[in-house]
């Protein structure tokens, strides 16, 4: 098998993966998977859909993911992984799209409007 290359994106993080045939080490930006997400629901997470499909010990997945913050680079990192397994076995995609994995978050933060303190706050209202 080829190397699959896919991308993944939420709110400002962007997830570059190479799938690969393998024994199922996954490395985020030249580190150890364990050692880059140290919170069990961000490994979950990343792992996810590999877990779902039952193929945690079947590739090697090379992660470089920049942008964002812990949770959203987990989150792209989840959509890229899943974005790949489909595009090498279609018969995932019945696993995957239940669990909502194959949607891309479309939320992003509200921009600051002039005139006002944060997106939605106010200036407080002085009536006299």
């Amino acid at each position: 098998m080829d190397t699959v290359h896919k991308i993944g994106r939420r709110k400002t993080a962007v997830a570059r993966i190479y799938l690969s045939d393998g024994d199922g080490t996954i490395t985020i930006n030249k580190r150890e998977f364990k050692n880059y997400f140290t919170t069990a629901s961000l490994q979950y997470k990343v792992q996810q859909p590999l877990m779902l499909t039952e193929n945690t010990t079947s590739y090697n997945i090379k992660v470089s993911v920049f942008g964002g913050g812990v949770t959203g680079q987990a989150e792209a990192i989840r959509l890229a992984i899943t974005r790949a397994l489909v595009a090498i076995n279609v018969e995932h995609k019945a696993v995957l799209k239940p669990e909502g994995l194959l949607t891309r978050d479309p939320r992003m933060v509200e921009r600051k409007k002039f005139g006002q303190k944060k997106a939605r706050k106010r200036f407080q209202f002085s009536k006299r």
